[in-house]
């Protein structure tokens, strides 16, 4: 079953995408530049939460997380989102902003290992 977002999340993603922290900032740069064919959204609102990006299209949430969050406080949270039939890939700042190749390479192959084949050869070509 689709859920529709929480009444008020959409203004409330709004305002999250007119400051997002330096984290959020290098991480957006990160997909747009190595990963457009996966059309990541920021700051979108899943269930009751707004979730900092993610990909409808290859079904992947990404979490860039400062020292407010932990795995106690998040299950819930994770839960629900995988429930919708998201994987959730969690990234501590500081990673995103010191490690951005080993942060692209998990993406990427969270992105290969939802869509392992490439695209299928035009109709006509082999």
């Amino acid at each position: 079953m689709k859920y529709r977002p929480a009444i008020g999340s959409t203004p409330r993603a709004r305002a999250l995408r007119s400051n997002p922290t330096d984290a959020e900032t290098a991480m957006w740069r990160l997909l747009r530049e190595s990963f457009p064919e996966a059309r990541f959204r920021r700051q979108v609102p899943l269930r009751r939460f707004v979730v900092d990006f993610a990909s409808h299209r290859a079904r992947l949430v990404i979490e860039c997380d400062g020292g407010q969050h932990n795995g106690a406080a998040d299950a819930e949270r994770t839960g629900l989102i995988e429930a919708e039939g998201y994987r959730l890939l969690r990234f501590w700042n500081n990673d995103v902003l010191g490690n951005a190749d080993g942060v692209h390479t998990i993406i990427a192959e969270a992105l290969l290992e939802r869509h392992p084949h490439p695209a299928s050869p035009i109709k006509g070509e082999e």
